[in-house]
């Protein structure tokens, strides 16, 4: 329970590569398996933040494109097919445990002018009407993000706006890799030697890979706000870190706030 309730207020961010089960499929069962632990966090007093990636992966589906577009136009036209499919299979899934979902797309605009207080009261009060808010990069209008970035510092301003407990970053690995490949567990300080263990990505669906990620945790972490990078198709594993962020994946400890 002292865990629970430090740990209250918790953003998970989920990335593409995690709904891929092979060509033109997604990994439903994983995702209803993702939706079951988000409700079994709220009914525990946990409040839960979804940052999701998958527009674009999903969009790639429907259209059945096999190769992540390259131009601009077309990366914003399968993003805007993908994002209300991902969100209705969101919405399906929480529904069946009796809990609500709200989207909202957000650029990084939003959190240089006034709209910042516009949104943290939104989510505020989507959290204490017991809602999941599921957040995704407005990619058809933002041009920057699909060009160079992704959802994870996304995750964290998301966490830093909304003053979280925790962060939880899911991918298809099990955390950072040190030199002998084995998953270092605690971070207690982002150092270059840290950063030089990351490594970019090719996949076909996503970008940034650890690099991003550890972008991210530096964000939070100077903000007071552990972050844990874990594998997401691990069963279990939200749940998991959420009870104990010590347990798995990588933690990256805060400094003081």
């Amino acid at each position: 329970m002292r865990l629970q309730k430090k740990y209250r207020r918790v953003v998970v961010k989920i990335g593409s590569s995690i709904f891929a089960a092979g060509k033109y499929k997604l990994d439903t069962a994983l995702l209803s398996n993702i939706a079951k632990q988000i409700c079994g966090l709220i009914q525990a007093g946990h409040e839960v933040v979804l940052v999701s990636s998958g527009a674009i992966a999903i969009g790639m589906k429907i259209l059945k494109i096999s190769n992540r577009p390259k131009d601009l136009a077309s990366l914003q036209a399968t993003a805007a097919v993908g994002q209300h499919e991902l969100m209705h299979i969101y919405k399906l899934a929480l529904k069946r445990c009796g809990i609500n979902c709200a989207q909202l797309l957000l650029t990084w605009d939003d959190f240089s002018n006034k709209r910042y207080q516009n949104a943290k009261n939104t989510l505020n009060t989507l959290l204490k009407l017991k809602s999941v808010p599921i957040i995704n990069e407005n990619d058809t209008v933002a041009t920057e993000e699909i060009k160079f970035g992704d959802n994870d510092k996304l995750s964290a301003l998301v966490a830093v706006l909304v003053d979280a407990d925790l962060l939880i970053i899911l991918s298809d690995v099990d955390g950072l890799l040190g030199k002998n490949k084995k998953v270092v567990c605690l971070v207690p300080k982002i150092t270059e030697s840290i950063r030089s263990l990351a490594c970019s990505t090719n996949k076909r669906t996503c970008v940034g890979g650890m690099i991003t990620k550890i972008q991210a945790a530096q964000i939070v972490v100077d903000s007071g706000i552990p972050c844990v990078i874990a594998n997401g198709k691990k069963k279990g594993i939200i749940s998991q870190v959420a009870k104990n962020p010590f347990s798995c994946g990588t933690i990256f400890l805060p400094v003081k706030k």
